[in-house]
Formats: C-alpha cells, structure tokens, sequence
C-alpha cells in the first residue's frame, strides 16, 4: 500500500519560510508526477507544485519565484520549500502522487499539514 505523509507545517509571520517534506513508502520515481496541493478553507484544493519522474517541474502563478519543490531520490522524499510566505497562502498542504498502472490512473494523498501564514 502507498503511503505519502506530510511534516513541516506551522504557524510563520508573513515574509517567512517553511519547508514541506513528504515521505513515500517506496521508491518516488514510480510516481509519474508527484506534487504539492493546498486547500484553504471555503476553497476548492488547488495544485501547488508538481514534478514530473523526469525532473521537469510545474508551478501554480501564485507561487512561482517563490516556492520550490524538490525531491531526494535516494530517501524517497519530495520537499516544498516556501519563501515569502503571505496570509493568502494559509492553507492545508497535501503531498500527491499519480501512477499508472496497467494504463490506468492511481492517485495517492498524504494526510495533509497545517500551514498558517500571520502576524
């Protein structure tokens, strides 16, 4: 069973930075993307980031020039790094990832975590 779990949420004063981690169970680069999504309250979940197993990389407007995601193939870990965090981008941050299997689409969640942007 695949398994994603988030860490390194948190309460930082706008202008700060966090970074995100998300372990897999196994190896990442059986994921054909794996990324980062965030849902606020009263809102619809929305992409954040995401990556493909060959390394290229999509970002959200919103958060381009200012977050970075990243992945240590070795620990099976992909990383949000995010700088000049703003009230706006206070959310909950899920690690996702797609597979195919068998030509058929898997989507795998973690649990999420807390990301609180404010004074």
């Amino acid at each position: 069973q695949v398994q994603l779990v988030e860490s390194g949420g948190g309460l930082v004063q706008p202008g700060g930075s966090l970074r995100l981690s998300c372990a897999a169970s196994g190896s990442i680069l059986n994921f054909n993307l794996i990324g980062w999504y965030r849902q606020a309250p009263g809102k619809q979940r929305e992409l954040v980031a995401d990556m493909t197993s060959g390394g290229t990389t999509n970002y959200a407007d919103s958060v381009k020039g200012r977050f970075t995601i990243s992945r240590d193939n070795a620990e099976n870990m992909v990383y949000l790094q995010m700088n000049s965090l703003k009230p706006e981008d206070t959310a909950v941050y899920y690690c996702k990832g797609c597979k195919s299997i068998l030509a058929i689409r898997h989507d795998y969640w973690g649990q999420g975590t807390q990301v609180t942007v404010s004074s």
